[in-house]
This record gives structure tokens, sequence and C-alpha cells, in this order.
């Protein structure tokens, strides 16, 4: 018996595949269509590395199971040749980028015909290619025209050697992934497509999804739909007003400071003489912290003094001005009014800088006392004219007397931004 030769009898069968388009998508109405794709790759590399052969021997065996079940399935292959990646591999090689993206295509395409994946070659795409790219380009001025399309100046993360804006999961200990460099926030006129347009449709249509329920969790969260209230607080001899979002408009008596996003417009401004220093410093610092990194409840707070008050609305109290990383400038208005008996993060910080904290929800007789803070339901205290009132309906009462005196309004917010 003559012994199996991979490389004579995998060249024969993909010599005849190729010669008898054997993969090529006929149209044949009597056979249900399937598209099977994986993300195009980046030609940015000589050749494959094991990720690509690994990403598309899975989608090459999806293809080939539904071909087996007599559906007509279409395979495609594209190349991603434009941005970055292509654009530092030839500036590494120093060579031209048509030349070079097309010399790496060349070597990819071989390889992957070696592989003997199952990709209608017939159907190849480059996203360079002008009759690719008038159509992104058609497509983003249908955007435009629908007004789902916009420019505005927006605080991202920057990349000093790229040259390129990052995303937040990008950034790994203040630094650039692909090239290690120390990445800086840089307030950047940035293109953004209206999602945040279609939230409540995307909340409307989760439930009727046939995905596992954990995901559909997780898609709710994400869009994090929020209603609640903003309330202005006014700074003291200034004609500043800080303008806080809350879900619990019900605790604002127990507001007892305010919280402002290190890249808040305010947090610089607010800083009095002895203290700009050390604002400085610490804004320098926390806008060199990831998202995930500043949002993590499991680490020590950190903040700064302003040494500026405002003044609670509600009860004419003034209240010191902080910053801290653990606020967010996109979300909300990237301030908050602060509540530590019923919020666990504000408790945590007022506990680390000695900050008052006032109870303004009587614990119900079955609270098990288990946490520090409650946070649920009940019955206003230390809370003026509105002691004994329920926190559902404090909550409509508090926002109308906010309306009545100009300070305060209902709002909803959501988590999910606007896709840059």
């Amino acid at each position: 018996m003559k012994r199996y030769n991979p490389s004579e009898i995998e060249t024969k069968w993909q010599s005849v595949w190729e010669d008898q388009r054997v993969n090529k998508v006929v149209v044949d109405s009597t056979k249900q269509k399937l598209y099977v794709a994986g993300m195009f790759p980046y030609p940015s590399g000589a050749g494959m590395h094991t990720g690509h052969a690994f990403s598309y021997t899975i989608v090459d065996a999806i293809a080939r199971f539904h071909r087996q079940h007599g559906k007509n399935v279409l395979n495609p292959m594209g190349w991603d040749t434009f941005g970055l990646p292509a654009e530092n591999y030839a500036i590494k090689t120093g060579t031209a980028p048509a030349v070079v993206t097309a010399d790496n295509i060349a070597n990819f395409k071989k390889q992957f015909k070696r592989m003997g994946v199952s990709f209608d070659w017939s159907r190849e795409l480059n996203t360079s290619d002008p009759d690719y790219y008038k159509w992104t380009q058609w497509v983003f001025t249908k955007f435009f025209e629908r007004d789902l399309a916009y420019q505005k100046e927006s605080l991202q993360w920057w990349c000093p050697v790229d040259k390129t804006v990052l995303a937040n999961e990008q950034v790994e200990g203040g630094r650039c992934w692909r090239c290690g460099s120390v990445v800086e926030k840089k307030s950047m006129k940035q293109w953004f497509f209206k999602i945040t347009n279609y939230a409540d449709a995307l909340l409307d249509e989760i439930p009727s999804l046939d995905w596992p329920q954990k995901i559909k969790t997780a898609q709710t969260n994400w869009i994090g739909k929020s209603q609640g209230a903003e309330i202005e607080f006014k700074v003291d001899s200034r004609e500043d007003l800080i303008t806080v979002f809350s879900t619990r408009p019900d605790t604002l008596f127990g507001a007892t400071f305010v919280v402002l996003a290190p890249e808040h417009g305010l947090s610089k401004k607010l800083a009095t003489g002895e203290r700009k220093e050390s604002v400085n410093e610490y804004i320098k610092s926390a806008v060199k912290k990831s998202e995930i990194e500043r949002t993590n409840d499991t680490r020590e707070k950190t903040g700064v003094f302003t040494g500026s008050y405002a003044t609670n609305p509600i009860n004419g109290v003034k209240v010191p001005i902080w910053i801290a990383d653990y606020v967010m400038i996109g979300y909300g208005t990237g301030a908050i009014m602060a509540v530590p008996a019923h919020d666990e993060r504000d408790l945590a910080f007022a506990e680390k800088f000695n900050l008052p904290v006032v109870e303004v929800i009587e614990k119900p007789e079955t609270y098990d006392g288990e946490s520090k803070i409650y946070s649920g339901e009940g019955i206003l205290i230390n809370s003026g004219s509105f002691d004994g009132t329920a926190t559902s309906e404090a909550r409509e009462e508090i926002v109308a007397w906010l309306e009545q005196q100009g300070t305060g309004r209902t709002k909803t917010t959501y988590k999910m931004r606007d896709w840059l």
C-alpha cells in the first residue's frame, strides 16, 4: 500500500477544485441560500499566522456543514486594507502601501488555497478598491442625510506614536496595546453615528431574541437605560452650575458632596489657589487610566478636593466639590450628587475622606443589616417637608418641586453611547 503523502495529494486535489471552481456559487432557486463569512483579515503582515488558520478553519467547517445539508452557501473572502495596520506595516517595511498590500494579499491567498478552505474566490473583495469603497461612502452619505452622522468635540485616547485614536479596550495600563507608548487624552473633532436613537427599539426587541438569557441581560445592561432627573447645584461665589443626573432624586436631602469626573469642564476651573497643583496632578494621572480600571469597585477610591463648594438646591446646604476617577464623563453629565448613606461607592469614598453621611430612607423592619447601606424603597426621613413620604412618591414630588424652582427636570439617559 502506497504511503499517504499530504503534499502530493492535497496539491493535486486543490488544483482540481480550482480548475473546476467547485466553490463558486451558482444561482439555484431550488436551494436554501446561506451566507457564511468571517471577518476580513488585515493583510498587514507578510503572511498568515496561526490565528488566521484557526479562525477561518472554523468558518470553513460551518460552510461545508451547510453545503452537505443541501444549502447553497456563499463563503467569500475579502481584505480589510484600509487603516492603521496596513499603514504601519508599510512604514515598517519602507514600501508604498499599495505595493506592500498587494504583495501580502497574494501570499495570504496562496496560503489560504494551500489550507484548502472553500472560499468562493470569484467574490473576492478589497476595501481599498474604489468599486468597493464607493458604497461605504454612499452608505455614510445616507446616514448624514438622515441626521444619523454628526461631528462633535470629544475626549479620546490618543497614541502619539501611532498617531491614532484608541478604544478603551486598546489602552492597557495607560499604554497603547499596539506599540506600548504612553497614551494621552486629547480633545478632537470626531464623527459619530447616532445609535442611541435606536436604544428603546433595541430594548423592546431583546426579550423576543432566541439568545441565552445571560447574553440578553448583558445587552440590556450595555444599553443601560436609566430614568431619573437632572439636578442643578450652583457653585458658590461663581455663576457656574453643576448639573448632575440621578436615578434617585428622592435621596437629594442625603447628598453631602458633589463629585466631578476628571475630564469635566469645571474640574480645573473650580480648583482654588492652593488646590490647583494637586488637582492638576490628579487629573493628569486619572485620565491615563482605562474605563475598566476606573470602574473597578474592588480597588480603593481616590480623589481630590477642589476647594470649592456648591449649594444643594433642596435644602440650601453647602457641599464640597470633589474630583474622582470613579465618575465617568461619558455617563449622565459627568457629575454626580454623592449620597453615601445609600450608595456603596459614595460610602467608600466618604469613609476614606471623612465626609458626612446622612440617612434619608428609613430602613424597613425586615432589613437584615448585612450591608452598611440601604438602597431600597422606604419612607423618607431627615428630608424636611418630605418626611414620611414613600420614596416612590417622593421621586415625583421632589422633581416637581425642582421644576417649579427651575433647578431640575425629569431625564432619561443611556449608558450606551453614540458610535465613534
